[in-house]
């Protein structure tokens, strides 16, 4: 029988030597080069592979089986960022872009992802388009890269160097070095390795070497994930910022000068007040429906209108290309900004907050402060929860047929179900549960005024959940 593949939330994500498989990588850039034959009049696309085991190999199968095709192909022979690859298919005005990486999942995945000539992910038909071309087998060619250069279908671009290029032009980049600010980063192993410690040379920098397995750890720049981070901030007593990116660096997580993690609904509220409030930007804020409701009350204050996505950040993005936007971002830490390209990018948006701390002399718990100022103190986590397919359907089929009416001593007061569901509860409490469009779990999102508070509404909702 053979295999259907689908793409998720963002991209076809599956097990190396499982699923994700050559030939299986095939078919998808089959289906790609057949869409771009039949959608355009360029046939050309940007092509790179982050750190993940086997990204040249797979990135060979898709040049193999594309330039057969007769699409031109930009490439990297080195890893790079999901960012970098965007970047590139705007710069270079190529009707599509493919990044081999499955972003922030553990080191057995790799991925297939979709980008545009605008610089973002490719729109929800543009993906399920290609999607619906993939051919039930496809033959790689038996043909060497040299063959293909020489035929003048493969051209090899240093896309790092287009990137780093692009951002000491948006910032001030002699200025932040000179600051004094003191900074760590944790590349998580991830694609943003390189280029930071070319931007930040003076910053101390954690995991930015080349290891495929990741030490076996999900490169997710969550807390549990940076506590090595974080305990050298707090060791050190002199770091004013910490910062983290997931494996293909479009994703973000920040730490204060006490080693506390500020989490993405904290990061998004930060970027649309300095961009707001302080570089005199304007447009609409769109987020994703897993987002704080805080960041509708901060827009409320400041008068700017909110959309509210399903989650994905290509619904994010199909609304930037056409709509004036100052930030798009998800809970997951991937957030665009106004003055880029309209694709998440973990580093863009730490350089943004981190130039403006540099400009202005404030520390990032000022700027928090000024956040709660407008919003009101919160907290935030976010709990997986393992479960087999036959108990994960039964709680989603629960929460469809409206089945809960309480998560222990918290009453639902209202309810939202545009992508998941997010249940309102007393005192600007609430707690979310959708099931994972990439991996195997049920996540259960919550926020109080208090971190105890949020731990004590996630374990009840785990223990009402599985009762």
């Amino acid at each position: 029988m053979i295999q259907k593949l689908k793409f998720g939330t963002d991209g076809w994500r599956a097990i190396i030597a499982d699923d994700y498989t050559v030939d299986n990588v095939a078919r998808v850039a089959k289906a790609t080069a057949l869409w771009l034959k039949k959608n355009t009049d360029k046939h050309e696309i940007t092509l790179g592979y982050d750190c993940r085991f086997g990204g040249m190999l797979f990135s060979e199968t898709v040049i193999k089986v594309v330039t057969q095709e007769g699409i031109k192909v930009f490439f990297d022979k080195n890893f790079v960022s999901t960012p970098m690859i965007s970047l590139a298919a705007f710069n270079l005005k190529c009707p599509l872009g493919i990044i081999i990486t499955a972003s922030h999942n553990p080191p057995s995945y790799n991925g297939f992802k979709l980008k545009a000539h605008y610089g973002g992910p490719a729109t929800p038909a543009v993906i399920q388009a290609v999607e619906d071309m993939i051919p039930d087998e496809c033959i790689v060619p038996n043909i060497s890269l040299d063959e293909i250069e020489k035929n003048g279908l493969l051209i090899y671009q240093d896309f790092e160097e287009m990137y780093y290029q692009h951002v000491l032009k948006g910032f001030d980049m002699t200025m932040i070095n000179n600051s004094g600010i003191k900074i760590a980063y944790d590349a998580m192993y991830g694609a943003g390795q390189r280029v930071f410690k070319r931007l930040v040379p003076g910053a101390r920098h954690l995991h930015c070497e080349y290891n495929p397995s990741f030490y076996g750890q999900a490169p997710e720049p969550i807390h549990k994930n940076l506590l090595e981070l974080s305990n050298l901030i707090k060791q050190s007593g002199d770091i004013a910022l910490g910062i983290a990116n997931d494996g293909d660096a479009d994703r973000i997580g920040l730490y204060d000068n006490k080693g506390n993690f500020i989490d993405a609904h904290h990061i998004l509220l930060l970027l649309i007040h300095v961009l707001y409030k302080y570089k005199g930007l304007r447009g609409k804020v769109v987020v994703a429906f897993s987002a704080s409701p805080k960041i509708k009350k901060m827009c409320a204050a400041y008068g700017i209108d909110v959309e509210i996505t399903k989650i994905g950040f290509k619904y994010i993005s199909e609304i930037m290309i056409t709509s004036d936007v100052l930030v798009g971002g998800e809970e997951s830490g991937g957030i665009a900004v106004k003055g880029h390209i309209p694709e998440r990018d973990g580093i863009w948006d730490a350089l943004v907050i981190l130039e403006y701390m540099a400009q202005s002399g404030k520390t990032i718990e000022d700027l928090i402060k000024e956040v709660y100022d407008v919003v009101g103190a919160f907290s935030y986590n976010r709990n997986d929860l393992h479960l087999t397919e036959e108990v994960k359907n039964k709680i989603v089929s629960n929460c469809t047929n409206g089945v809960y009416k309480n998560f222990g001593s918290y009453t639902i007061e209202n309810i939202e179900n545009i992508d998941g569901y997010k249940y309102y509860l007393p005192n600007e409490c609430n707690v979310m549960i959708r099931a994972s469009g990439t991996e195997p779990v049920l996540r259960v999102y919550a926020e109080a005024p208090t971190m105890d508070e949020v731990n004590k509404i996630l374990e009840e909702t785990k223990q009402t959940l599985l009762a």
